[in-house]
């Protein structure tokens, strides 16, 4: 497996794994889906292109030899903090420890540009998820953050409670 900075030319590949991770029939075959909360899309290439695009933010993708299998999105957020997102392993990949090696390369990517607190935000309603980046140093703030509901590009709610909470780790 080799971790690296994701390139235009990964936008379609990309998208394709984010969207078979998050949502759909394809994503229930992981533990990190979100199909039966949101349906529609996690993505798009334009978004994907946006974020490749940006010198604050920095996309890193997993590869098994030319598959992707895996991403995660890091932003610097200046004042000594990042925020990650889209961490990304491919449905029938995960729960093999690939998650926790992009999540690490993506903490050393903050670090890199001086952070010294890393974010993320996680729909409340997922505890396996939530308990899971607990078991990575990660605790809960607190603080909560709306979900955008009526933004389509962000996913088709399937219930209206939905809230991000934040959660935060020392790096």
């Amino acid at each position: 497996m080799q971790i690296e900075r994701a390139s235009t030319d990964d936008i379609d590949s990309l998208h394709r794994l984010v969207e078979s991770a998050y949502r759909g029939e394809s994503s229930k075959a992981g533990w990190t889906t979100e199909a039966d909360l949101l349906g529609g899309q996690r993505t798009d290439a334009r978004e994907l292109g946006e974020i490749l695009e940006d010198p604050t933010q920095h996309m890193l993708v997993m590869r098994d030899n030319d598959a992707l299998v895996g991403s995660i999105l890091v932003t610097d957020k200046g004042d000594g903090r990042a925020y990650f997102g889209m961490l990304t392993i491919d449905p029938q990949r995960q729960a093999a420890g690939l998650g926790r090696r992009l999540l690490a390369a993506g903490e050393n990517v903050a670090r890199s540009f001086g952070a010294s607190v890393m974010e993320c935000q996680v729909i409340r309603q997922r505890d396996e998820l939530i308990a899971w980046y607990a078991r990575q140093g990660y605790v809960d703030t607190g603080n909560t953050r709306p979900f955008p509901m009526h933004d389509p590009r962000f996913g088709l709610p399937k219930r209206n409670d939905l809230k991000f909470i934040v959660m935060e780790k020392p790096l």
